[in-house]
């Protein structure tokens, strides 16, 4: 199994940007796809975007496309988020999650590892 940690969260004025890591430990993270999620106070756990085994395909959710950019580093073992252009609606915790299946999936159910999450706060 692996072991996921986000970091690089925080409160930035909207129009800002923010990178997010997750650093996995324990089984490397090349075996997963990787997704990263997020859940706003009162609202159900998101789908934001995924990345493939080899980072050749991603996925992302409409409310970020062209703001948000997943990336790997397999020899590294992370997972990195780049936050760009950010909106008061992206305030959440992010989490990182890690997906055994064979190809791309946006409900979390399809994630079976999961970080204990990163707060975004974006002001406006």
């Amino acid at each position: 199994q692996v072991q996921l940690v986000e970091s690089g969260g925080g409160l930035v004025q909207a129009g800002g940007s923010l990178r997010l890591s997750c650093a996995a430990s324990g089984r490397t993270v090349s075996s997963y796809i990787m997704g990263w999620f997020r859940q706003a106070p009162g609202k159900e756990r998101e789908f934001v975007v995924a990345i493939s085994r080899s980072a050749g395909t991603t996925y992302y959710a409409d409310s970020v496309k062209g703001r948000f950019t997943i990336s790997r580093d397999n020899a590294k073992n992370m997972v990195y988020l780049q936050m760009n252009s950010l909106k008061p609606e992206d305030t959440a915790v992010y989490y990182c999650a890690a997906s055994i299946i064979g190809a791309i999936r946006t409900s979390s159910n399809n994630y079976k590892y999961w970080g204990q999450g990163t707060q975004v706060t974006v002001s406006s």
